[in-house]
């Protein structure tokens, strides 16, 4: 089976682009030529989709206390949380040091750009915003995978339904990810620039990955993955059935305009420029415990806390402030369309590298951070 958050139709757009090979040459389909590598922003579709808006009903109050590191499992796979309790994306930053560097990184991001959520209800320029995920069996046929970049991708056979869901729809030509998470394995297989052959009974792709989502084993060093950073695409997802529940436990994926020719960990690539006033891939930054949140809609302030508790890491070249999320039936984008109050300069760098316990690891120890004494 084929699914999806549980939350109606989940489809994706695209904004991500730059110097990375992986997200400025997609691989074309067979027999076509590849589509042009620039992409442009695309802001949230107006009321006439937030007519169509599921309503579905929500608590009538959010607790913003802070909750413990988490992993929430997935609609449709219940027994598969997203990497472990101790995983640096689950791992709260709220109290760790801003990194020296902090206005440089902004300044490079775009303190005055606007905060954009870049997955909503419905289509725009006829794609459907988001970044879909499938949830399928343990029984999923697996079905070979052609990578352009083999020698930095895992080998196939991948699960991927002939019929999965594409980011930006079948027909689109942008990054065209590929999210399948197997249940009876708990993993995640992620494809980028991905096509089916044959009627889907094989695939051509970019790049792909795997993720064991019970380990908190990192890819090896200078590798990508389905994203310029080398890490997982389905962990920074905001979902809607996250939204819903009034808490996001986890950091939120974000693209910003440059990126320097380095990587920090957690990241695993760079997909940048000799820029060292650039933000390097892997970079942690969180909302300001100062801005308040308290105005926004519910629907909000569950994000908005999110990134003041989690947090957001860079994993990919694109749109400034563009955090990336799984589209459906439940956003309503007039609502997602006033996180653009908030600016660039309400963000602030973290400095996370006291929690890395091993460079290969992505498990997490804040009892590292604490001072001595």
């Amino acid at each position: 089976m084929t699914g999806t958050d549980n939350y109606d139709k989940l489809s994706p757009k695209v904004v991500p682009g730059g110097p990375a090979p992986h997200t400025s040459r997609p691989v074309p389909p067979p027999g076509q030529p590849a589509p042009h590598p620039s992409r442009r922003p695309r802001p949230l579709r107006a009321a006439a989709i937030c007519a169509l808006a599921v309503a579905l009903p929500l608590p009538p109050v959010l607790a913003l206390a802070s909750a413990p590191a988490g992993a929430s499992p997935l609609p449709g796979a219940p027994r598969c949380e997203i990497f472990p309790a101790d995983n640096v994306w689950n791992t709260p930053v709220a109290d760790l040091p801003v990194d020296p560097r902090s206005a440089q990184y902004v300044a490079a991001i775009g303190p005055d750009a606007s905060l954009h959520p870049d997955f909503g209800q419905g289509d725009w320029d006829g794609e459907p915003m988001g970044i879909p995920y499938n949830v399928v069996a343990e029984t999923q046929p697996k079905v070979p995978v052609h990578f352009m970049y083999a020698s930095e991708s895992d080998p196939g056979p991948y699960p991927v339904p002939p019929d999965a869901l594409i980011e930006g729809g079948p027909t689109s030509t942008g990054d065209r990810h590929v999210i399948v998470v197997d249940t009876g394995n708990c993993t995640d297989y992620e494809m980028w620039s991905s096509y089916p052959r044959h009627g889907g009974t094989s695939w051509q792709a970019g790049s792909g990955a795997v993720f064991p989502l019970t380990s908190n084993r990192l890819r090896p060093a200078t590798w990508t993955s389905a994203d310029a950073a080398g890490l997982p695409v389905l962990a920074g997802l905001v979902r809607a059935d996250e939204v819903r529940a009034g808490l996001i436990d986890h950091a939120i994926r974000v693209t910003v305009p440059c990126t320097d020719n380095r990587f920090i960990w957690p990241a695993r690539h760079e997909a940048g420029q000799d820029d060292a006033n650039c933000p390097p891939m892997g970079l942690r930054l969180r909302l300001k415990a100062s801005v308040p949140i308290s105005q926004f809609p519910r629907m909000d302030r569950v994000i908005l806390q999110a990134l003041k508790t989690y947090g957001m890491i860079v994993a990919d070249n694109g749109s400034p402030w563009y955090i990336t999320g799984a589209g459906g039936n439940y956003w309503d984008n007039d609502t997602l369309h006033e996180l653009g109050e908030i600016a660039g300069s309400d963000f602030q760098v973290v400095n996370e590298s006291c929690l890395e316990v091993s460079p290969g690891s992505g498990e997490a120890d804040p009892a590292q951070c604490r001072p001595a004494g």
